[in-house]
Protein backbone atom coordinates (compact mmCIF):
# COMPACT_ATOMS: atom_id res chain seq x y z
CA UNK A 1 0.00 0.00 0.00
CA UNK A 2 1.38 3.39 -0.98
CA UNK A 3 1.33 6.18 1.52
CA UNK A 4 -0.24 9.36 0.33
CA UNK A 5 2.34 12.07 -0.05
CA UNK A 6 1.52 15.57 0.86
CA UNK A 7 3.16 18.48 -0.86
CA UNK A 8 5.96 20.01 1.14
CA UNK A 9 5.30 23.36 2.62
CA UNK A 10 7.84 26.02 2.00
CA UNK A 11 9.10 27.93 4.94
CA UNK A 12 7.98 31.50 5.00
CA UNK A 13 10.72 34.03 4.52
CA UNK A 14 11.52 35.77 7.72
CA UNK A 15 11.65 39.51 7.31
CA UNK A 16 14.52 40.84 9.35
CA UNK A 17 13.91 44.27 10.79
CA UNK A 18 17.06 46.25 11.50
CA UNK A 19 16.80 49.09 13.97
CA UNK A 20 19.64 51.52 13.30
CA UNK A 21 21.63 52.89 16.18
CA UNK A 22 21.00 56.50 17.13
CA UNK A 23 24.68 57.35 16.65
CA UNK A 24 26.92 56.27 13.76
CA UNK A 25 28.24 53.36 15.83
CA UNK A 26 26.36 51.13 18.27
CA UNK A 27 26.68 52.27 21.88
CA UNK A 28 29.04 49.42 22.78
CA UNK A 29 31.60 50.61 20.18
CA UNK A 30 31.17 54.38 20.40
CA UNK A 31 33.55 54.99 23.37
CA UNK A 32 36.40 53.24 21.55
CA UNK A 33 36.37 55.82 18.77
CA UNK A 34 35.42 58.99 20.63
CA UNK A 35 37.25 61.99 19.21
CA UNK A 36 37.79 60.30 15.84
CA UNK A 37 36.26 61.17 12.52
CA UNK A 38 34.08 58.12 11.89
CA UNK A 39 34.16 57.06 8.24
CA UNK A 40 32.10 54.21 6.79
CA UNK A 41 32.70 52.73 3.35
CA UNK A 42 30.74 50.30 1.23
CA UNK A 43 30.49 49.10 -2.35
CA UNK A 44 27.68 47.63 -4.41
CA UNK A 45 27.38 45.89 -7.76
CA UNK A 46 24.36 46.23 -10.00
CA UNK A 47 24.45 47.65 -13.50
CA UNK A 48 27.52 49.58 -12.41
CA UNK A 49 29.77 49.54 -9.41
CA UNK A 50 28.91 51.97 -6.64
CA UNK A 51 31.18 53.33 -3.93
CA UNK A 52 30.03 55.25 -0.88
CA UNK A 53 31.74 57.09 1.96
CA UNK A 54 29.76 58.31 4.96
CA UNK A 55 31.63 60.63 7.30
CA UNK A 56 30.68 61.82 10.79
CA UNK A 57 32.86 64.58 12.27
CA UNK A 58 31.28 63.88 15.67
CA UNK A 59 28.69 61.30 16.74
CA UNK A 60 26.07 64.07 16.94
CA UNK A 61 26.82 65.69 13.58
CA UNK A 62 24.97 65.12 10.34
CA UNK A 63 26.50 62.65 7.95
CA UNK A 64 28.55 63.92 5.03
CA UNK A 65 27.81 61.50 2.19
CA UNK A 66 29.87 61.04 -0.95
CA UNK A 67 29.31 58.42 -3.63
CA UNK A 68 30.76 57.50 -6.98
CA UNK A 69 29.79 55.23 -9.85
CA UNK A 70 32.61 53.05 -11.22
CA UNK A 71 32.93 50.12 -13.65
CA UNK A 72 31.96 46.75 -12.20
CA UNK A 73 34.94 44.68 -11.05
CA UNK A 74 35.38 41.82 -8.57
CA UNK A 75 33.57 42.21 -5.26
CA UNK A 76 36.63 42.38 -2.99
CA UNK A 77 38.43 44.74 -5.37
CA UNK A 78 35.36 46.99 -5.43
CA UNK A 79 35.24 46.99 -1.62
CA UNK A 80 38.94 47.93 -1.51
CA UNK A 81 38.21 50.80 -3.90
CA UNK A 82 35.41 51.90 -1.56
CA UNK A 83 37.78 52.05 1.42
CA UNK A 84 40.32 54.05 -0.59
CA UNK A 85 37.53 56.36 -1.78
CA UNK A 86 36.50 56.88 1.86
CA UNK A 87 40.11 57.63 2.89
CA UNK A 88 40.33 60.15 0.05
CA UNK A 89 37.11 61.88 1.14
CA UNK A 90 38.27 62.01 4.76
CA UNK A 91 41.61 63.53 3.73
CA UNK A 92 39.92 66.18 1.57
CA UNK A 93 37.05 67.13 3.90
CA UNK A 94 38.66 66.71 7.35
CA UNK A 95 42.43 66.85 6.73
CA UNK A 96 43.72 67.13 10.29
CA UNK A 97 41.25 64.98 12.18
CA UNK A 98 42.23 61.50 13.40
CA UNK A 99 39.99 58.95 11.76
CA UNK A 100 38.52 55.52 12.21
CA UNK A 101 37.60 53.85 8.92
CA UNK A 102 34.92 51.13 9.03
CA UNK A 103 34.18 48.59 6.31
CA UNK A 104 31.96 45.52 6.31
CA UNK A 105 34.43 43.70 4.04
CA UNK A 106 36.99 41.73 6.04
CA UNK A 107 39.31 41.22 3.07
CA UNK A 108 39.67 44.96 2.44
CA UNK A 109 40.22 45.65 6.15
CA UNK A 110 42.79 42.85 6.44
CA UNK A 111 44.67 44.01 3.36
CA UNK A 112 44.89 47.62 4.57
CA UNK A 113 45.91 46.59 8.09
CA UNK A 114 48.49 44.14 6.74
CA UNK A 115 49.92 46.97 4.63
CA UNK A 116 50.14 49.18 7.72
CA UNK A 117 51.75 46.52 9.90
CA UNK A 118 54.03 44.66 7.49
CA UNK A 119 54.74 47.59 5.21
CA UNK A 120 53.34 48.44 1.82
CA UNK A 121 56.36 46.83 0.13
CA UNK A 122 54.70 43.47 0.86
CA UNK A 123 51.74 44.42 -1.39
CA UNK A 124 53.08 46.36 -4.40
CA UNK A 125 49.61 46.68 -6.00
CA UNK A 126 48.16 48.30 -2.86
CA UNK A 127 51.25 50.48 -2.53
CA UNK A 128 50.78 51.71 -6.10
CA UNK A 129 47.07 52.47 -5.54
CA UNK A 130 47.80 54.39 -2.34
CA UNK A 131 50.75 56.28 -3.85
CA UNK A 132 48.82 57.30 -6.98
CA UNK A 133 45.94 58.61 -4.86
CA UNK A 134 48.34 60.26 -2.38
CA UNK A 135 46.81 58.23 0.48
CA UNK A 136 49.87 56.63 2.10
CA UNK A 137 49.90 59.13 4.98
CA UNK A 138 46.10 59.00 5.36
CA UNK A 139 46.26 55.23 5.81
CA UNK A 140 49.17 55.49 8.24
CA UNK A 141 47.11 57.82 10.45
CA UNK A 142 43.86 55.84 10.21
CA UNK A 143 42.47 53.11 12.39
CA UNK A 144 40.91 50.57 10.02
CA UNK A 145 38.15 48.40 11.49
CA UNK A 146 35.74 45.72 10.36
CA UNK A 147 32.10 46.31 11.20
CA UNK A 148 29.47 43.64 10.79
CA UNK A 149 27.40 44.27 7.66
CA UNK A 150 23.61 44.43 7.78
CA UNK A 151 23.64 45.16 11.48
CA UNK A 152 22.29 48.02 13.55
CA UNK A 153 25.24 50.31 12.80
CA UNK A 154 23.71 53.49 11.34
CA UNK A 155 26.91 54.50 9.54
CA UNK A 156 27.11 51.15 7.76
CA UNK A 157 23.42 51.21 6.84
CA UNK A 158 23.84 54.64 5.21
CA UNK A 159 26.98 53.54 3.36
CA UNK A 160 25.17 50.46 2.07
CA UNK A 161 22.17 52.49 0.85
CA UNK A 162 24.27 55.10 -0.94
CA UNK A 163 26.55 52.52 -2.56
CA UNK A 164 23.48 50.73 -3.92
CA UNK A 165 22.10 54.01 -5.29
CA UNK A 166 25.40 54.79 -7.00
CA UNK A 167 25.45 51.31 -8.57
CA UNK A 168 21.96 51.50 -10.11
Amino acid sequence: MLAATMPRRRKKKTVRVIHPSANPLPLRLAPLYAGHLQVFSDASQKRHGGLAAVLFATPDSDAVIRSRTVPVIGSNELELQATLFALEQARELFPSQPLALFSDNQDAVSRLNRGKIEGLNQDPELQQMLTQANLVQALANATVCWIKGHSSCRGNILADQHAAEAAS
